[in-house]
């Protein structure tokens, strides 16, 4: 397996990234998006990206000759927590996808270990999903409701 990330990997994690940036800035100064309220839309957005993190030990199940059960039954778990924080109020919205998000950046740590990812996507996972698990902490929690 390749040691380094490739340059697009990096390019697209990072591009990523902005929407949870701009949006968690947008909800922290109490800023609207083209009249369109940023709170909502960044729950969405950290809805839709914590589904592909599952979506990611799914895959890696699937390319394991082995493929363990507990992996599939394992990667819908971001996808139920981030739909069922859709519904929960502010601040704790934002709250249980920022914890979701940073947390499952540990879990999918064991990946890399099994050998069913590259090592670098362990690290980058971490980088992404501190950023990504931070914003939305902050956003959640000191962003005007």
């Amino acid at each position: 397996m390749p040691r380094h990330p490739p340059p697009a990997a990096l390019v697209l994690g990072g591009a990523g990234l902005i929407p949870f940036l701009g949006l968690a800035a947008l909800v922290i100064l109490g800023q609207s998006l083209f009249g369109l309220a940023p709170r909502p839309l960044l729950a969405a957005y950290g809805a839709v990206i914590a589904s592909f993190l599952g979506g990611l030990r799914w895959g890696a199940a699937a390319a394991s000759p082995e493929g363990r059960g507990a992996d599939y039954a394992v990667s819908v778990v971001p996808s139920l927590i981030a739909w069922a924080s859709l519904f929960v109020p502010a601040p704790w919205d934002l709250g249980t996808l920022g914890a979701l998000v940073l947390v499952w950046g540990l879990v999918d740590q064991d990946l890399p270990r099994r050998r069913l990812v590259p090592a670098w996507l362990g690290r980058l996972r971490l980088v992404l999903s501190g950023v990504a698990g931070l914003a939305l902490l902050a956003a959640g929690f000191w962003g005007a409701t």
